[in-house]
C-alpha cells in the first residue's frame, strides 16, 4: 500500500507557473507508475500526465502537452508536476495517483488533492 500527500497548489496569475508535489509513503515507491489528474468545479476528473515507476516513460493529455512535464525522484520517493504557461482553465484541484501498472489509468491510490486557481 502507498500513501500519497500532495503539494505545491495556490493561486497564480495566467501563464505564470507552479511545481506540484507528491510525496509517497513506503520503500516501493519506484514500483508504482504514478500520475496526476485534476477536477475542475462541476466537472468530471481528468488525466492529465503519467510517469512509469523508472521514469523512463511519460505520457500527457493533450491539454498538458508541451506545457506540463511530469517527473519523479524515487529517492526522495516524489512525484513532481512542473507546470508552466498556466490558463484559467487550468484552475481544479489535481490528484497524484499511483497504480503499479503503467499507465495508471484507473490508479489504485490516491491522494487528497492541491488546489491550483489560475487567475486572468
Amino acid at each position: 500500500q502507498v500513501q500519497l500527500v500532495e503539494s505545491g497548489g495556490g493561486l497564480v496569475q495566467a501563464g505564470g507557473s507552479l511545481r506540484l508535489s507528491c510525496a509517497a509513503s513506503g520503500r516501493t515507491f519506484s514500483s508504482y507508475a504514478m500520475g496526476w489528474f485534476r477536477q475542475a468545479p462541476g466537472k468530471e476528473r481528468e488525466f492529465v500526465a503519467a510517469i512509469s515507476g523508472s521514469g523512463a516513460f511519460t505520457y500527457y493529455a493533450d491539454s498538458a502537452k508541451g506545457r506540463f512535464t511530469i517527473s519523479r525522484d524515487n529517492a526522495k520517493n516524489t512525484l513532481y508536476l512542473q507546470m508552466n504557461s498556466l490558463k484559467p482553465e487550468d484552475t481544479a484541484d489535481y490528484y497524484c495517483a499511483a497504480r503499479q501498472s503503467y499507465p495508471p489509468l484507473e490508479p489504485d491510490y490516491w491522494g487528497q488533492g492541491t488546489q491550483v486557481t489560475v487567475s486572468s
